[in-house]
């Protein structure tokens, strides 16, 4: 019987966790991150940054919603919110809510939103 082979190729599991430094969830203020919340740099790479951390600050020039990131860089939530909190913590991105605090107790414009239906129900 042969020894069970181990893969080439460190995209898998063993890849997250080089990544991460073994960590599996974000903590302190990325933890209320979410797909939505809007990720903007706040400095440039510099020489001898992870990969990883530099592609995002790259990336991040103009507001990027964390979905987008994570698909943009092949990584799975989890693994790109604790790379994401690295960089909350040292300064160098900024995490911002997709709708501004001023309208987050808004609902939608009911009128508008009657003069929609009404105008379908027309059709």
């Amino acid at each position: 019987m042969s020894a069970p082979r181990r893969p080439t190729d460190p995209s898998g599991l063993e890849r997250y966790y080089v990544l991460t430094g073994g960590r599996s969830g974000p903590g302190g203020s990325a933890s209320s991150l979410d797909v939505a919340t809007l990720i903007v740099s706040r400095t440039a790479p510099e020489p001898g940054m992870q990969h990883e951390h530099e592609e995002i600050l790259r990336r991040c020039r103009d507001p990027l919603s964390v979905a987008e990131l994570g698909a943009h860089l092949g990584l799975p939530f989890n693994i790109l919110a604790v790379l994401l909190a690295d960089l909350l913590e040292a300064g160098r991105v900024e995490a911002r809510d997709p709708i501004p605090a001023h309208e987050a107790g808004r609902g939608p414009d009911l009128a508008l939103l009657e003069e929609v239906l009404s105008g379908l129900q027309r059709l």
